[in-house]
């Protein structure tokens, strides 16, 4: 009885049925794991730069003058509609506009504020367009989605309680000289 067991144990040894399906069990989660990782990084990147594309190109507009009466409102539609990857952009943008004191160098110590989905009135945030000759400061913030957020990049994300993260753009420039 015993022998015939180990004679049984011995052919189940040197069959090599099912080897591939052994190898894919045990790669197909990882190669799946940078897949998922490497598409969540992409897109991260490509809505990363959308945003500070968007923001460089409405900023020089700002300074060249070229926005009659510019507000908050007028700054987030013209950065929304060059951004167009960032979906649902004009309810989770927000713009910080703000002179910079040239005495003291100091720059906001608070971080970039972004939209709270959560509640329904949002922070005031500066919004000053500022005199001639002055340095302005820039900061924009909006909440984007992650593609896989349980999984790869998406789960080491900072998520608010619906599950978006905040991506920040920063930029400045000089008010000229009429």
């Amino acid at each position: 009885m015993i022998t015939n067991l180990r004679k049984r144990l011995g052919l189940f040894r040197r069959q090599e049925d099912g080897i591939a399906a052994v190898e894919f069990a045990l790669f197909f989660p990882v190669v799946m794991g940078m897949f998922i990782f490497a598409t969540e990084m992409g897109l991260l990147m490509t809505k990363s730069v959308m945003l500070e594309f968007a923001l460089d190109t409405t900023i020089r507009q700002l300074r060249l003058g070229q926005f009659e009466n510019p507000t908050s409102d007028l700054l987030k539609d013209t950065i929304c509609d060059r951004a167009r990857i960032i979906g649902n952009c004009r309810d989770t943008i927000m713009i910080e506009l703000q002179p910079i004191n040239t005495d003291v160098w100091a720059l906001p110590a608070a971080p970039v504020s972004c939209v709270d989905r959560e509640e329904v009135i949002q922070p005031v945030v500066a919004f000053n367009m500022g005199a001639q000759s002055e340095i302005m400061l820039v900061r924009a913030c909006v909440i984007v989605e992650p593609l896989f957020p349980g999984t790869g990049l998406g789960a080491s994300l900072d998520l608010d309680a619906d599950g978006g993260y905040g991506m920040a753009a920063i930029s400045a420039f000089v008010n000229e000289p009429s």
